[in-house]
């Protein structure tokens, strides 16, 4: 294409706003080309899907992605310093800390036996009580991942709502974003101090713990993490696992079909596995990730000019038809059998863990929703009028009513006496 003849393209910020999730995926409806051409922020802007297109875009040699981080992302969602902003070595050895720390058997089972520790506890207080499951699974997440990462907590409620906060406020303006704010500067400051105190000896790091491990941790330099990098690391480790969240709360609502309440109760493993995936498959969770082009690119015989914004559409390929039969329908078995391929089903990225930006605790997400979801269909329950809307014009998406739970019953386990009330 003569770029000197290229149309003026409209600026997209406002209809992106607006549609949200379905902004992308509308656009590529509208296009035979093999991507879509649109500005963001006054910057020329393409937009990919498919796997062919994670694996061209995960690639350092056309995509980097620290420099294409907007200031409010920094400032809610990873903080400024973190191993998303870096690329080459810098992100290697930074990222390498957190592959040690979120991947392998037993990781994986530290956070899920800690968490379900938790939640088995908790649920025994629901009986007679109103519960919002999104907030309850927010607390109960909070508590597992910062006793399993060696973080003490002394308001566990307050901290699970500022980390809800980083979340909830990254990608919109207003009180939601101001909000997200305020609880970075006192998450922050909280883990920040407590480095210090550690590193002064005035407090104690369990040995292997995250808290030790980024404590001790030197990047490429040699050089320590400065107090607050750090606190925004191992924020990047306790935030995404509260995240899930948005996943439990999803649970509910995915369980309200008797059919998928039945299958997850059967106890299959698999079962369980294939409908965390599909959970995160079908359910909006982040929109599309983006980066800056390194050079001048070509993908399928068009050009992407060096410096132009590259976008991934997560919410779309996970929705495209071409790779997904009956893409709109929720059906946990499409898994069963046929895990999906690491380049197809990508809510929360793609690409190589190891290598590039995918996030690391991935595993870790499919396990706790694979341990949570049965224990949810497990229990008896019921659920009042309330909006069960799930609005794709906000970013992110989330259950309008949180997902509320009236009467509450907690079967007991075969064999063990039923608690006696007494007034």
């Amino acid at each position: 294409m003569d770029r000197s003849r290229r149309p003026v393209l409209a600026d997209s910020s406002l209809a992106l706003l607006v549609k949200g999730y379905t902004w992308l995926p509308d656009r590529r409806r509208r296009t035979d080309a093999p991507l879509v051409r649109t500005r963001l922020m006054g910057r020329h802007a393409v937009a990919l899907h498919g796997p062919q297109a994670v694996r061209f875009f995960y690639d350092e040699r056309h995509v980097e992605r620290g420099s294409a981080l907007p200031g409010p992302v920094l400032s809610t969602l990873f903080g400024h310093g973190a191993v998303h902003t870096l690329d080459g070595p810098l992100h290697r050895g930074r990222k390498g800390m957190f592959l040690s720390l979120l991947t392998g058997p037993r990781a994986v089972a530290g956070v899920v036996d800690a968490v379900t520790a938790d939640w088995d506890e908790t649920v025994r207080s629901w009986p007679g009580r109103r519960i919002v499951l999104f907030d309850e699974a927010s607390r109960v997440l909070t508590r597992g991942v910062c006793r399993w990462a060696g973080i003490p907590l002394e308001d566990g409620d307050a901290v699970a709502a500022d980390l809800v906060s980083l979340v909830d406020g990254f990608a919109t303006a207003g009180p939601r974003h101001w909000r997200a704010r305020r609880a970075r500067a006192r998450l922050e400051g909280r883990l920040g101090a407590l480095v210090g105190s550690v590193r002064a000896g005035g407090a104690t790091a369990p040995d292997g713990s995250v808290l030790d491990v980024v404590a001790r941790h030197r990047d490429a330099d040699g050089r320590l993490l400065d107090p607050r990098t750090a606190a925004v690391e191992l924020l990047n480790v306790v935030r995404p696992t509260v995240a899930v969240c948005w996943f439990v709360a999803y649970a509910g609502h995915a369980l309200r079909r008797p059919d998928v309440r039945e299958e997850l109760r059967g106890g299959d493993p698999a079962y369980a596995v294939a409908f965390a995936h599909e959970l995160r498959r079908f359910y909006p969770f982040a929109p599309f990730v983006g980066g800056l082009a390194v050079t001048d690119l070509d993908w399928h015989g068009e050009p992407i000019p060096e410096g132009a914004m590259v976008l991934l559409d997560l919410y779309g390929q996970n929705h495209d038809p071409e790779l997904w039969d009956e893409p709109h329908a929720f059906a946990p078995q499409r898994f069963l059998g046929h895990p999906p391929a690491r380049d197809e089903l990508i809510p929360q990225g793609g690409g190589d863990p190891a290598t590039g930006h995918r996030c690391p605790g991935e595993d870790i997400t499919i396990a706790l929703l694979a341990a949570l979801a049965p224990r949810l269909a497990g229990l008896e329950y019921e659920v009042p009028e309330q909006d069960l809307r799930i609005p794709l014009n906000r970013l992110p998406a989330r259950i309008r009513s949180g997902f509320v739970m009236e009467s509450v019953r907690v079967p007991v386990p075969t064999g063990q006496a039923a608690p006696v009330h007494t007034a």
